[in-house]
């Protein structure tokens, strides 16, 4: 084949220059100081919480809401800032605050001395204990040393992870409680070490819990705001939390969410109440994502594949470095690698655009190859007799070869495409809330996971039934240029 064109040299360096941005330049970037001076908090703070943690944080219907959501509501209006919620996976939490994605964790952080030494931390809000839960029929374990040997289901971050590795279990890393609770019902983990406070509410707001508590931690928790280190923002903090103890909030507060009264939802009251938010999550963000990623990731895909055929070395082997790249990085550390790595460089992505050039990157891997491939199926002679009419190398691509490999090419990469909607479920880690999302924020306060997972995986089903349709109808009309 001939050398590449000056346009394919062009569409090369573009993903070379991308390529370069994600690999940062190989340095290590310094890092701005940090303002060591008492500063007012931000007119609009930003609080990460998980959304998935009740009492704490949790939704109802559509409205956030919990403890620390109204707490923190309630030290803003003190404070006179404006509090924006940011939902963020636990494991992801301290990631976010790092990387400038929040500004102050409300999500129950134990005080500890390691996170004292990382962290600004508040003055405690409130203070519980810890408790260990087994299932209702086991009675192996009464007390905390019981657990040694024993699988416990635990957020890996979490100080009640370290609690149970302490007294010699198993941890078994979990996203949140309420993913830890169904392993534990299903005997997937033996033991769960967690909250007090929101296991007891666990307990009395589910029906048939089928778990029970035996024993107490011999440690009290301190529950406290967190901040970046240096952040100025802990007076402030603080301030707002004794006022909100003098004036009876955080007791009033206490009251409503920890005396909780069983209220029983029915399966048909939960597809009612969340069927059309997670329909909204699909047609807003998940087909939109899906989309738009594998647009930008064909073309740069078709790039990288008419580099990777060349026969000059400054074209394929960066083209094979690529691929290589993305397809061996798995999409979710590439996701997360984007939007809480580049940061440290400088960069700050939205959650929507960093999952776009994460997907995109993954999408254009695979397609260069399923391009690559395709292109080279078709006969030889097909370039020879485009030579003899007088056509170009580029308009030999463009109108003889491409047409005729876009029908080997449509099948593999409709079925990149529908493992594409699949794979936006990832993007939850980047704080997108998506389809999937939607439905663990719903499943969260009432355990109804089989429920609002189905309706979520009849939403995919429907979603790939609708792709596969237009994949048919466009497999004719490219088999049109093939005898």
């Amino acid at each position: 084949m001939r050398s590449i064109t000056s346009r394919t040299v062009a569409a090369l360096a573009a993903v070379l220059v991308v390529l370069a941005t994600l690999l940062g330049s190989g340095g290590t970037a310094a890092a701005a100081p940090a303002p060591t001076s008492v500063q007012e908090l931000p007119k609009v703070l930003r609080v990460g919480t998980e959304g998935v943690y009740p009492p704490f944080s949790y939704h109802q219907g559509n409205k956030l809401t919990g403890y620390d959501v109204e707490f923190m509501e309630a030290l803003g209006r003190k404070a006179g800032v404006r509090i924006q919620f940011v939902e963020v996976p636990w494991d992801s939490m301290f990631a976010a605050l790092s990387s400038g994605r929040i500004d102050v964790v409300a999500n129950q952080v134990t005080k500890n001395p390691e996170r004292e030494g990382l962290y600004d931390l508040s003055t405690p809000y409130i203070e519980t204990t810890g408790v260990v839960v087994v299932a209702e029929d086991d009675d192996s374990v009464k007390k905390l040393s019981d657990i040694k040997g024993k699988r416990a289901g635990q957020n890996l971050t979490s100080n009640w992870a370290q609690t149970a590795k302490a007294n010699g279990a198993q941890v078994v890393g979990v996203d949140s409680m309420d993913k830890a609770i169904q392993n534990l019902r299903q005997g997937s983990v033996d033991v769960v070490v967690n909250d007090k406070l929101a296991v007891r509410n666990f307990l009395a707001t589910t029906d048939n819990p089928g778990v029970k508590i035996v024993a107490e931690t011999d440690d009290k928790s301190e529950s406290v705001l967190a901040a970046r280190k240096n952040s100025g923002y802990v007076p402030a903090l603080n301030k707002g939390i004794n006022e909100l103890k003098a004036d009876g909030t955080s007791q009033r507060l206490y009251d409503k969410y920890f005396n909780p009264k069983a209220e029983p939802i029915t399966d048909w009251k939960m597809i009612r109440e969340n069927a059309w938010p997670m329909a909204w999550a699909a047609i807003k963000v998940t087909i939109p994502l899906t989309i738009i990623s594998f647009v930008i990731g064909l073309i740069i895909a078709l790039g990288v594949a008419i580099a990777r055929m060349s026969t000059n070395p400054l074209a394929f082997l960066p083209a094979r470095l690529f691929i290589s790249i993305f397809r061996g990085i798995p999409v979710l550390v590439l996701l997360l690698l984007i939007y809480f790595g580049l940061p440290q460089f400088g960069w700050k992505l939205a959650p929507f655009t960093a999952a776009v050039i994460g997907f995109s990157l993954n999408v254009a891997g695979y397609g260069a190859e399923i391009i690559r491939a395709a292109i080279q199926s078709v006969p030889r002679g097909q370039w020879e007799a485009a030579r003899t009419i007088g056509m170009d190398h580029r308009t030999t691509l463009r109108r003889v070869i491409i047409p005729q490999a876009a029908r080997t090419a449509v099948p593999p990469l409709s079925n990149t495409l529908i493992d594409l909607v699949k794979s936006t479920s990832l993007a939850s880690a980047i704080l997108v809330v998506e389809l999937l999302r939607q439905a663990q924020i719903a499943a969260a306060p009432t355990f109804k996971f089989f429920t609002l997972y189905s309706l979520a995986a009849l939403y995919y089903w429907l979603i790939s039934v609708v792709l596969s349709f237009f994949q048919a109808r466009i497999e004719k009309r490219v088999s049109r240029f093939v005898a």
